[in-house]
């Protein structure tokens, strides 16, 4: 199951086309349930992609610098040292 949250989000249809309506200070919330499919891989020169499907086919894709991949790595191991989540 996939949720998106856009605030003051709004689009105008002309033409066949999308267009943006309004300022240009939207933010957005993606939240991803029931994921079958995740996978790691290089994404350039100098990031790493994770990529994760769920059973509806919604993907989910977020580029991480090698800091940031390495926190979430961290953080994972973190998980299985002292929680039982993992187990």
């Amino acid at each position: 199951m996939l949720t998106l949250d856009i605030e003051q989000f709004m689009l105008e249809l002309k033409d066949g086309a999308f267009k943006n309506v309004g300022p240009s200070t939207k933010q957005a919330t993606v939240k991803m349930y029931d994921v079958e499919g995740a996978d790691v891989r290089e994404y350039g020169d100098k990031r790493v992609k994770l990529a994760f499907e769920d059973e509806q086919g919604s993907e989910i894709e977020v580029a991480l610098f090698p800091e940031q991949a390495r926190a979430v790595a961290e953080g994972l191991e973190l998980l299985e040292e002292e929680s039982e989540i993992l187990d």
